[in-house]
C-alpha cells in the first residue's frame, strides 16, 4: 500500500491475504477489485458520501467516450514533465480520482514514456473508487478516503492532483515532498457555455479563479480549451456529472431533455503550485 497509511493510527500499511493492516493491527478489508475502504465511519456524515452511484456512472460513461480526452492529455504531458525533471520514481496522489479516468491517461503516458511511478489516487465515493480500480492499472492503487484527512504519508508525493474536487490546502502541504508540486484544475470562463446557454435563461460565465494559498506559490498555467459536440444519452450524461443538474429550474432540463445534439466550448485551466516550506 505505497504512500497510504493507517487512518486510525497513522502507522504504514501492508497486505496480508485479503486484507490491509498496519502494525498495531489495525484492520481494513480489500475488495474484490483491488481497493480498500480507509473512510473511518466518525468521519462519514451520511450511509454513503460522495457521489451517488448515478452520477458516478454518468460521468464514467461520458468520460469513457472521450468527451474530456484533452483535458487527460494534456494532464499526461505535465506529469510526464514532472517526472522527467525529478529523475527516478514519481509519486502522484490524486486527490478525489473518482472513477480513475484522467489516472489511467497519466500512467498509460508515464509508461510509455518509460518513466517510473507510483500512483495513490483516493476518493470520498465508494462508487468512484470501485471503477478506478477496475482499471487494473499498473503501479495505481485506490482506497476510499477524504481529502479533509487524507490517510497518507507525509511528504510522500511529489504530485497532487486535484481535478475538479474539493480544496484541503493543509492536507496537500502536508502530503506534498518539499518541492512538490500541486496541479488544481479549475473552469475556463465559458466552460459548458453551450449547455448552460440551453438550462438558463440568463446563462453566466465561470469566475476567473487564481488564489494565493497558504504554504503554496504559483509556478505556472497551462489551459487546454475545445469545442465538442455531444449526442444522444451522452447529453444526459454531460449533464448528470456537473453541479447543474442539482440546481436547474425544471423548464432547463425540459428544454435539455429535447435535445439530440449539443454543441459546448469545454476548458480546463490546470494551476501549478510549488510547495513551500
Amino acid at each position: 500500500m505505497s504512500g497510504f497509511v493507517c487512518p486510525v493510527c497513522g502507522k504504514p500499511l501492508s497486505e496480508s491475504g485479503g486484507a490491509v493492516r498496519c502494525a498495531a493491527n489495525h484492520s481494513f478489508d480489500k475488495a474484490k477489485e483491488g481497493y480498500v475502504n480507509l473512510l473511518l465511519a466518525s468521519r462519514m456524515r451520511t450511509k454513503a458520501p460522495g457521489d451517488s452511484k448515478e452520477m458516478v456512472a454518468a460521468r464514467n460513461r461520458f468520460l469513457n467516450g472521450g468527451g474530456y480526452a484533452p483535458f487527460a492529455a494534456e494532464l499526461a504531458r505535465l506529469c510526464a514533465e514532472l517526472a522527467r525533471k525529478k529523475g527516478g520514481v514519481l509519486h502522484i496522489l490524486d486527490a478525489g480520482c473518482g472513477e480513475g479516468y484522467y489516472d489511467e491517461a497519466i500512467c498509460a503516458e508515464l509508461e510509455r514514456q518509460g518513466l517510473p511511478f507510483r500512483l495513490a489516487g483516493f476518493d470520498i465515493s465508494k462508487a468512484a473508487v470501485r471503477l478506478a480500480a477496475k482499471r487494473k492499472l499498473p503501479g495505481a492503487q485506490f482506497a476510499v478516503a477524504s481529502s479533509f484527512a487524507a490517510p497518507v504519508e507525509s511528504g510522500w508525493a511529489d504530485v497532487v492532483l486535484n481535478i475538479f474536487s474539493p480544496f484541503a490546502g493543509e492536507e496537500f502541504h502536508r502530503c506534498l515532498a518539499p518541492g512538490g508540486t500541486l496541479i488544481y484544475a479549475v473552469p475556463t470562463a465559458d466552460h459548458l457555455m453551450g449547455l448552460k446557454d440551453v438550462l438558463y435563461d440568463e446563462p453566466y460565465e465561470n469566475p476567473c479563479q487564481q488564489v494565493d494559498y497558504q504554504g503554496f506559490a504559483l509556478a505556472g498555467e497551462t489551459r487546454v480549451e475545445e469545442s465538442i459536440t455531444v449526442e444522444g444519452q451522452a447529453i444526459g450524461d454531460l449533464f448528470a456529472m456537473t453541479p447543474y443538474y442539482w440546481k436547474t429550474p425544471a423548464e432547463g432540463s425540459a428544454r435539455l431533455a429535447k435535445l439530440e445534439r449539443l454543441e459546448t466550448p469545454i476548458g480546463f485551466r490546470f494551476l501549478l503550485y510549488d510547495r513551500r516550506d
